[in-house]
Protein backbone atom coordinates (compact mmCIF):
# COMPACT_ATOMS: atom_id res chain seq x y z
CA UNK A 1 0.00 0.00 0.00
CA UNK A 2 2.70 2.91 0.64
CA UNK A 3 4.18 1.86 -2.49
CA UNK A 4 1.40 2.86 -4.48
CA UNK A 5 0.98 5.74 -2.59
CA UNK A 6 4.49 6.99 -3.06
CA UNK A 7 4.24 5.87 -7.00
CA UNK A 8 0.79 8.12 -6.92
CA UNK A 9 2.27 11.05 -5.32
CA UNK A 10 5.87 10.77 -8.16
CA UNK A 11 3.30 10.91 -10.67
CA UNK A 12 1.70 14.46 -10.04
CA UNK A 13 4.25 16.19 -9.42
CA UNK A 14 6.62 15.83 -12.53
CA UNK A 15 4.19 16.75 -14.85
CA UNK A 16 3.23 20.21 -14.55
CA UNK A 17 6.55 21.52 -15.33
CA UNK A 18 6.78 19.64 -18.90
CA UNK A 19 3.40 20.89 -19.57
CA UNK A 20 4.07 24.64 -18.69
CA UNK A 21 6.77 24.63 -20.64
CA UNK A 22 5.22 22.68 -23.58
CA UNK A 23 2.44 25.33 -23.47
CA UNK A 24 3.70 28.69 -22.47
CA UNK A 25 7.09 28.16 -23.81
CA UNK A 26 6.12 26.64 -27.26
CA UNK A 27 8.59 24.38 -27.19
CA UNK A 28 7.54 20.78 -28.56
CA UNK A 29 10.94 19.14 -29.43
CA UNK A 30 14.88 19.42 -29.08
CA UNK A 31 16.64 20.34 -31.94
CA UNK A 32 20.08 19.27 -31.26
CA UNK A 33 21.14 15.46 -31.53
CA UNK A 34 22.70 13.26 -29.09
CA UNK A 35 22.47 12.67 -25.34
CA UNK A 36 24.96 15.24 -24.05
CA UNK A 37 23.65 17.91 -26.45
CA UNK A 38 20.19 17.35 -25.58
CA UNK A 39 20.17 17.08 -22.09
CA UNK A 40 22.76 20.57 -22.47
CA UNK A 41 19.59 21.99 -24.95
CA UNK A 42 17.00 20.92 -21.79
CA UNK A 43 19.11 22.39 -19.25
CA UNK A 44 19.05 25.71 -21.12
CA UNK A 45 15.20 25.46 -21.65
CA UNK A 46 14.08 24.69 -17.81
CA UNK A 47 16.90 27.77 -16.96
CA UNK A 48 14.85 29.96 -18.94
CA UNK A 49 12.01 28.77 -17.38
CA UNK A 50 12.76 28.98 -14.18
CA UNK A 51 14.28 32.79 -14.81
CA UNK A 52 11.31 33.82 -16.30
CA UNK A 53 9.34 32.33 -12.75
CA UNK A 54 11.66 34.22 -10.43
CA UNK A 55 11.58 37.52 -12.79
CA UNK A 56 7.69 37.76 -12.26
CA UNK A 57 7.85 36.66 -8.79
CA UNK A 58 9.95 39.49 -8.06
CA UNK A 59 8.12 41.89 -10.18
CA UNK A 60 4.80 40.70 -8.21
CA UNK A 61 6.33 41.33 -4.94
Amino acid sequence: MRGRAFYARSKAVAEPPFGQIKQARGFRQLLLRGLEKARGEWALICLGHNLLKLHRAQAGA
